[in-house]
């Protein structure tokens, strides 16, 4: 069983394994699930984004997470905090972001987790504030933003995203402590 950094009710929160690199692969080659997304990450991409994520872990004690489900430890994608530092006016700050597999969609696994990892956030890295970015057009983020009780602060263009007319208007949104 692998070792946990913290549990939800149905979900497993870890550091990443070599071994997840083909299955989040295989997640960031599903169109559905990387439709609000400029491009879809190459395998060398994601291998590079797990050890991005397993450095970040080491110094400062959060990531995008691995999550798994409890009843059967099958890996389903991320969900966790991670540093941003491409909006000028926040300088760094922590971002709370989810990307899981199509097939365990609309169950509540993104909502539960996200709300765990506000809980970390808060509670075990003692964080004072939590922000979320998504494309306006990304509705269902949005959504999960305002389930677990984030306001939304203002919308801007993305400046990585500004080349696509599609996503480069964003929204943003920040939950206190």
């Amino acid at each position: 069983m692998p070792k946990y950094i913290f549990q939800s009710r149905r979900l497993g929160f870890r550091n990443w394994i070599s071994n997840d690199a083909d299955l989040l692969t295989e997640i960031n080659n599903d169109d559905d699930v990387m439709e609000f997304f400029p491009f879809k990450p190459s395998k060398q991409d994601t291998l590079d984004f797990i050890l991005r994520m397993q450095e970040m872990f080491a110094a400062k004690g959060f990531c995008y997470f691995a999550v798994d489900l409890l009843e059967n430890n099958e890996f389903i994608g991320f969900i966790g905090l991670c540093e941003q530092t491409y909006l000028n006016e926040l300088g760094s700050f922590v971002d709370i972001g989810w990307r899981l597999k199509k097939s365990i969609w609309n169950k509540g696994y993104a909502t539960e987790g996200a709300k765990a990892c506000l809980n970390f956030g808060f509670h075990q890295i003692d964080l004072e504030k939590i922000y979320s970015v998504a494309p306006e057009v990304n509705i269902k983020s949005e959504l999960i933003m305002k389930k677990i009780g984030m306001q939304r602060i203002k919308t801007f263009e993305h400046p990585k995203l500004l080349d696509d007319e599609r996503l480069k208007n964003c929204v943003l949104y920040e939950i206190l402590r």
